[in-house]
């Protein structure tokens, strides 16, 4: 039932939005840069730090890597907190820069690829995931704030369950493809950002049907 469910609200958003064509970048290095200048800010400041780290051609692993902090820092204070988030670039550049740079890493295994990332200064399992995901192409599933959200009122999940017990359940519900992956998470945040939101529009939702959570607002409603 799970598997059928899960499917089922994949098709209904892809046939409602269409495809997102995530995630939006010139490269996968951008890919990962731009992983972890979304943390905790809108996509939207996140193309205006990478269009300023474009115009100053850092977009190399050995280039940020050895950019003076201050100089990064700046270039990415559209995101906030931008002290911290340099820091966890610089963190990030210098460990693909020790692992013999992206094509390197494109041979890794994906446990092995999201055990290193893991083990990076300031990426987190979220971020890690964004990065297999969208930068290298493994089927891992994303679980984020927006997942925990739509996936909770529709009874797939708990509040509090661990991110592991999460994306190994939906991991194991769906098929292991990489692209539904990635189009299933854009949908998601989409289709959280503009309807399912903290205060959800439940009567102009296209999983109102399928929604627990949907029905008890409007039994509250009536």
């Amino acid at each position: 039932m799970t598997r059928r469910l899960l499917l089922s609200i994949f098709q209904t958003l892809l046939d409602h939005y269409g495809p997102q064509h995530w995630w939006p970048a010139d490269s996968a290095f951008e890919v990962m840069i731009g992983a972890v200048l979304t943390q905790n800010t809108a996509w939207l400041n996140v193309e205006r730090a990478l269009t300023r780290l474009r115009e100053r051609a850092v977009l190399e692993p050995s280039v940020l890597a050895a950019l003076p902090l201050d100089i990064l820092a700046e270039a990415i204070r559209p995101t906030g907190y931008f002290n911290v988030k340099a820091r966890r670039l610089q963190a990030l550049s210098q460990w693909v820069c020790a692992q013999g740079g992206m094509a390197a890493l494109k041979d890794w295994q994906t446990a092995d690829l999201r055990h290193g990332l893991l083990g990076v200064h300031g990426v987190g399992p979220e971020t890690a995931d964004d990065i297999v995901l969208y930068a290298f192409g493994r089927p891992v599933f994303v679980i984020d704030a927006y997942t925990r959200r739509l996936f909770g009122r529709l009874g797939l999940s708990v509040d509090g369950e661990p991110y592991e017990t999460l994306r190994a359940r939906y991991e194991q519900a769906l098929p292991r493809d990489a692209c539904l992956y990635n189009e299933y998470h854009a949908l998601i945040v989409v289709h959280a950002k503009t309807t399912c939101r903290t205060k959800p529009a439940c009567t102009c939702c296209i999983l109102r049907k399928q929604c627990p959570a949907a029905v008890t607002t409007e039994g509250m409603e009536d």
